[in-house]
């Protein structure tokens, strides 16, 4: 008890000081924002969820004593709830086998049930979730309809880019503005889904390497998203025409989703290239260059969904020649 506890304060503590850092306005205090969930997540997966969830109410009550209600909300929505839900999903799991375990002949030791974990595919799908929810709360503290958030979010551009929101921008930086009114919605959406997914991805590696993680680590290129997911995509993607509030929440929630399927684009790569001798070569370059440029997600991300609707790994696999027999 005590010891899960003390984990509870010092990943509080440490969360807490991270996302914190972002008022001091140095460099490094953006990635240590975006990092913020992963003290929490380590202790979900590697004690208890109960830990997370002790740690992230401490941090969120210390924050809003010292900042004000508006950091203890944000941290709450943003950093503890999602730690605090991931790092309790991931571990949840249950047996293929009947309860009763088999005794093993020699020592008597029960034999360990095999476990069915929970899907990675559905764990992406409440990372969209929560990157669509945080940002869409962002987005209605800036105005209540999809004009007065356009607004706020060109005023801002507008400071950003010519030090002034009342400036008047010459023609091209007003270009440039009007593009990214456009498109910071998504844009944070996207960000929010990255962070949330290289969080959960850290903090399980992390436990593994210490030796706290108590599941085995997943298959990721075996990564499959539930059927109805590219319904919900086609109606998020129809709203995204209607224009308004509802328009900016569909196309919020279409590009978390998008990225999601460019994350399954991975898992489809990384299966089709396993017999390729220059496999390291090529996935190494993709990654570098999704990474410096950004425009191949989109490839990605058209793998993701064809591969949803005709199950290219599925047709890979099943060209394979079977494994030779063991000698």
């Amino acid at each position: 008890m005590m010891t899960g506890l003390l984990i509870a304060g010092a990943a509080g503590c440490a969360s807490a000081l991270m996302f914190a850092s972002i008022s001091s306005g140095a460099l490094i205090s953006l990635l240590l924002f975006y990092l913020a969930p992963l003290p929490l997540m380590v202790a979900a997966i590697g004690w208890s969820p109960n830990s997370a969830a002790i740690g992230g109410s401490v941090a969120g009550l210390c924050l809003g004593a010292i900042f004000g209600f508006p950091y203890f909300a944000a941290y709450l929505l943003t950093v503890a709830l999602p730690a605090w839900w991931l790092g309790r999903i991931v571990m949840l799991g249950r047996p293929l086998a009947p309860e009763d375990s088999v005794p093993a002949p020699a020592a008597g030791t029960p034999i360990p049930t095999a476990m069915e974990w929970y899907p990675i595919g559905r764990l992406l799908l409440w990372i969209a979730g929560f990157a669509a929810l945080t940002t869409i709360a962002t987005m209605l503290t800036l105005g209540t309809d999809g004009a007065a958030i356009q607004e706020a979010l060109r005023r801002g551009l507008t400071r950003l880019v010519t030090g002034s929101s009342d400036a008047t921008p010459s023609a091209d930086a007003a270009k440039v503005i009007a593009a990214l009114t456009v498109i910071a919605p998504s844009a944070a959406a996207i960000i929010a889904t990255t962070t949330l997914t290289l969080n959960l991805w850290l903090a399980g590696y992390v436990t593994a390497t210490s030796g706290r993680l108590r599941r085995p680590w997943p298959t990721l290129r075996a990564t499959t998203l539930p059927p109805m997911t590219l319904v919900a995509l086609l109606v998020a993607l129809a709203f995204c025409f209607s224009g308004g509030l509802a328009g900016l929440i569909a196309q919020v929630i279409t590009a978390a989703l998008l990225l999601v399927y460019a994350f399954v684009g991975f898992a489809v790569l990384h299966t089709i290239t396993q017999t390729m001798r220059t496999r390291t070569l090529l996935l190494a370059t993709i990654y570098a260059a999704v990474t410096v440029f950004g425009w191949p997600i989109v490839v990605l991300t058209a793998l993701g969904l064809v591969d949803a609707l005709i199950g290219i790994r599925e047709r890979y696999l099943g060209q394979q020649p079977p494994a030779p027999p063991l000698s």
